[in-house]
Formats: structure tokens, sequence, C-alpha cells
């Protein structure tokens, strides 16, 4: 993954703000030996290796300029549009999720993305260090706010995560209507 380890001055365990980056695409670029290309394609779709990437990088800036949070459900692909929303399955055990792309890499041969901590665990990805997934273009991510709990509603076993529009994530916050909450006071 893009995020420096360098700058990060959040411990493992400590919460990382959200939002605060930038919509990128970008130009074509050169990695550790090859040219990427990033682009908009509603229609990407690929197959191969994902690997996960965690605390040395907890906190740091990611390609768009977000915090990165290994706890949260995220992913940095070479290519993909800065944020977006990526469906990816781990066709070693059917499990698929969607994630925020918020970073770039991985830069090694053969790998298609690089999840964070919390999307690796969530895939049963993250005690085997790779594994074969498919990586599917949803659309684009917002800049502001956190998406994890709704990213982690869209967690299936055995059939395709939905895209996040047809996520319902319930609130920790009790609805009160104002003549309740008047009285409760």
């Amino acid at each position: 993954a893009d995020c420096s380890p360098m700058g990060s001055r959040y411990a493992e365990d400590s919460a990382v703000p959200k939002g605060g980056g930038r919509y990128a695409v970008g130009k074509p670029y050169y990695a550790n030996g090859r040219i990427y290309a990033p682009a908009e394609d509603p229609t990407y779709r690929a197959e191969g290796i994902a690997s996960w990437y965690g605390p040395d990088f907890h906190g740091g800036r990611t390609a768009n300029g977000e915090r990165y949070d290994m706890h949260g459900i995220s992913a940095a692909h070479p290519t993909l549009p800065l944020p977006s929303y990526a469906r990816v399955t781990n066709l070693d055990n059917g499990r698929s999720i969607i994630v925020r792309v918020n970073n770039r890499g991985p830069f090694v041969r053969n790998r298609v993305l690089d999840l964070s901590t919390g999307a690796a665990k969530a895939l049963d990805i993250y005690g085997y260090g790779l594994a074969h997934v498919r990586v599917e273009y949803v659309g684009p991510a917002p800049l502001e706010g956190s998406d994890d709990k709704m990213l982690l509603a869209t967690l299936r076993e055995g059939t395709p995560a939905p895209a996040p529009s047809q996520v319902m994530v319930a609130s920790a916050k009790p609805f009160l209507p104002k003549a309740t909450e008047a009285k409760a006071q």
C-alpha cells in the first residue's frame, strides 16, 4: 500500500479520524517496474491474489489523503478511482464484502488488492496472509464520514455482497419523538 508508516501517530488500538480525503482517478504512474493507468471502469472485474496490511501504516495518509485505519473495511488498489467501493470475494471460502478503496497498491506482481486488517479478518484472510479473490468495481464512495458499519453489514457467505445502497444498518441511538424526549428530561 502507499500510505507512509512515517508520520503515523496512532497506536494500533487508537481510533483514526474518518474522511478528509479527496476524489482522485489520477494519471498513469510507474511503481516497482510497472506502469499503472488509473481509470473509472464500471465493468472492472479481476481475479488474483489479495494480501493485507496493518499496524505499520495505521494512521498514515492514504493516496487520496484519508487516514488509514487498519481496523476499517478498506483496501488499496493500483487503478480504481479513490475513494470507491469494490466487491471482494474470497474465492477460497465464498465470503464476499464491499470495501472502501482509498489507497494505491499493492505493487507486487500477481496481487490485485491489499486489504486492511479489518477487511482481511472479515473475509477470513488474516490468518493466511494471502487469498485468491475476485474484485469488482461497484461505484464511487462519499468523502465524509465513516462507512465501516455499513460495509461490514454487506458481508455475505456464499453469495455476492450487496451494493452499499441496498444495505440497512441499525443505529445504536434510539429514536425518540420530540414530545417523548422533552418528557424524559
